[in-house]
């Protein structure tokens, strides 16, 4: 998209992933690093070359002044970058095991990424996007969580497609019954869900099988639904009014994984910029997406190994936004 207006609205947290420096477990070496789920995918739309807008809030403390930072130097328009300076940063300390997984204890209460404020996006800026981005994260408490349940009525209203990943963080919410509750009730204004099997049970989905899990997901509101599933690549399903109806697959990028931190985010970066530039292969789309997922994981970092879209299309083939 380079020059070109924003197709894309990203909505959501920033917030500091504290890594581990060291190789053992457990440590108190940590290294701070640029995160949050609605940043990641912000931040690796931009990466790959198709910066999108982003509404996010941002405390003044030095951690906010390093994220403030960090997104200056992006393509990411600074128009919906909110400055708080009465609340403080989140702070994410991470874990690994030894495969690369990660684990999460967060530092959030009041934070500046959990006072995002309703009817800050305007109608103009709705009007001129084709595709608003949301988390679960800013769903998980008030005032955030009324903020982006009503960006996303709104969007829907103005025809844009509306995406939600729903990030099952138990640590963030008072209950998973609060968790399925919340997740279920804004699916009534969501187009397109990105999950793993471990979110969708969570939100009360209980089919073992993916394809089933994901087809099952349709009948609440979603048309389409791509399903993560680690080591085994993805799969996407369609419903009748989704851009691809049916079940397609792809089984991923054999990659040296260092740090799984942000692949959920790349793939659906990698995802949002195939759809929103044409592509309607479905099969396509979850090769693309991969690769930018794939990609995340070879460096420490959500988007640290995302240094434009060449990484990707050597593992996928040229990309389509370029």
């Amino acid at each position: 998209m380079g020059t070109t207006a924003p197709e894309v609205l990203v909505a959501g947290d920033t917030l500091v992933d504290f890594m581990p420096a060291g190789d053992g477990e457990p440590t108190t070496d940590f290294a701070g690093k640029f995160g949050g789920s609605a940043a990641n995918v912000a931040m690796a739309l931009s990466r790959i070359g198709a910066p999108p807008l982003f509404w996010t809030r941002l405390a003044t403390d030095s951690f906010g002044q390093f994220l403030a930072g960090v997104l200056a130097e992006s393509d990411i328009p600074a128009e919906y970058v909110v400055r708080d300076a009465d609340a403080k940063t989140t702070l994410a300390f991470v874990s690994h095991d030894a495969d690369g997984e990660r684990g999460f204890s967060f530092y959030r209460e009041g934070t500046a990424d959990t006072r995002m404020q309703p009817g800050t996006v305007t109608d103009e800026t709705l009007a001129d996007v084709s595709w608003v981005h949301l988390t679960g994260v800013t769903l998980s408490v008030e005032p955030s969580r009324t903020a982006t349940l009503e960006l996303a009525e709104r969007a829907h209203e103005a025809g844009c497609t509306v995406s939600l990943d729903p990030n099952a963080r138990p640590e963030m919410w008072h209950s998973t019954q609060e968790f399925a509750a919340v997740v279920r009730g804004a699916l009534d204004h969501v187009d397109v869900l990105k999950a793993t099997p471990e979110d969708l049970a969570a939100a009360g989905f209980g089919a073992s099988d993916p394809a089933e899990l994901a087809r099952s997901v349709t009948a609440r509101g979603p048309a389409t639904v791509f399903l993560t599933l680690g080591g085994a690549g993805s799969l996407v399903y369609g419903a009748e009014s989704s851009p691809f109806a049916g079940v397609a697959r792809h089984v991923g990028y054999d990659v040296d994984v260092v740090d799984t931190t942000g692949a959920g985010d790349g793939f659906l970066a990698g995802a949002i910029a195939a759809m929103t530039n044409g592509v309607t292969d479905a099969e396509r789309v979850l090769s693309v997406a991969n690769a930018v997922g794939a990609v995340t994981t070879t460096q420490p970092g959500a988007v640290t190994a995302l240094t434009g879209p060449d990484p990707v299309a050597a593992l996928c083939g040229d990309v389509p936004w370029v």
